[in-house]
């Protein structure tokens, strides 16, 4: 599979842009928060949460950052208006995080009060290693000041994720803990498959000590088995829009809370190309999807 993964990576950016669009469509909402409210709404439906995302990152201007962040206040706006069972996911370099720290700090203060006035979580996502200690700085401050509707993500893949974890425990955070999607040196990440899998089952347990709510985003089987034998006081699990549908309709079935990432926004194009290429696996995922769904249409 990993040979298959590998290959499906190196065609992308020869791949049309229309044809990555009809492939992304099941994983991106579409371009507006209409898109977004409308498949909210539909995850809603059935039983699923979700967590929206405006696609648009290492922003160039301030402009840039300043739009990023009115399109989240007005999401926050939108899930409140509409009653919906969502919360919204930010990155900081979307925010102007490389660009302007100063500014970045301002941008998402002013949005997680909003989002506190409106009773909405926001997940400060993490990006590559070069942001970690900024995120984890701010996400502090943030407690510090008593935002208390604020959470953060963490890596299995890094090798300081551990110490991260202890680190943060007297806040009792509420994180997200992914594998991690960013080509990283062996120096900062573990580079074995194996090894991260391994890895992200420790962080688990020691997040089930020291954090107030734990987000298990895996799509990762031998993962979601394991998380199921040792889950954590308070918890939920957390998977890509279009990715393993069934596996998490199961999920819910069993009484388990889900809750999908449902990003949207122009930016649509080098978010599909990025994260593929960042994620041989994922890639692969996505194109044995759809393929899954093109045979089963023709069935």
């Amino acid at each position: 599979m990993r040979l298959f993964d590998r290959a499906v990576v190196r065609v992308l950016p020869a791949v049309p842009r229309g044809v990555v669009r009809r492939v992304a469509a099941p994983y991106i909402a579409g371009e507006t928060l209409e898109d977004a409210r409308r498949v909210v709404k539909q995850l809603n439906a059935a039983g699923i949460c979700a967590t929206v995302d405006v696609l648009g990152e290492d922003v160039s201007r301030p402009e840039e950052a300043e739009a990023i962040a009115r399109a989240y206040h007005d999401a926050l706006a939108a899930i409140e208006a509409e009653r919906l069972d969502a919360n919204v996911s930010i990155k900081l370099t979307g925010f102007g995080l490389e660009l302007d720290k100063a500014l970045c700090r301002s941008l998402v203060e002013a949005l997680v009060e909003d989002a506190a006035t409106r009773g909405i979580f926001v997940r400060i996502d993490m990006e590559d290693s070069s942001t970690t200690d900024d995120t984890l700085d701010l996400y502090r401050a943030l407690r510090a000041a008593g935002r208390d509707n604020v959470g953060v993500v963490l890596q299995a893949a890094l090798r300081r994720t551990l110490d991260d974890i202890a680190t943060l425990a007297d806040l009792r955070p509420s994180v997200r803990l992914c594998k991690g999607i960013y080509v990283e040196p062996a120096s900062l990440a573990f580079t074995d498959y194996e090894t991260v899998r391994a890895n992200y089952v420790k962080a688990l347990r020691a997040l089930t000590a020291t954090a107030s709510h734990v987000a298990i985003a895996t799509h990762d089987e031998w993962l979601i088995e394991q998380s199921l034998r040792a889950l954590p006081p308070s918890y939920e699990f957390q998977m890509l829009l279009g990715v393993r549908e069934e596996r998490a309709t199961q999920l819910v079935r069993e009484g388990h809370t889900l809750r999908v990432y449902v990003p949207f926004g122009e930016h649509w194009y080098r978010y599909s190309l990025r994260r593929l290429q960042e994620n041989p696996a994922m890639a692969g995922t996505i194109a044995r999807a759809s393929v899954g769904r093109l045979l089963g249409r023709s069935q």
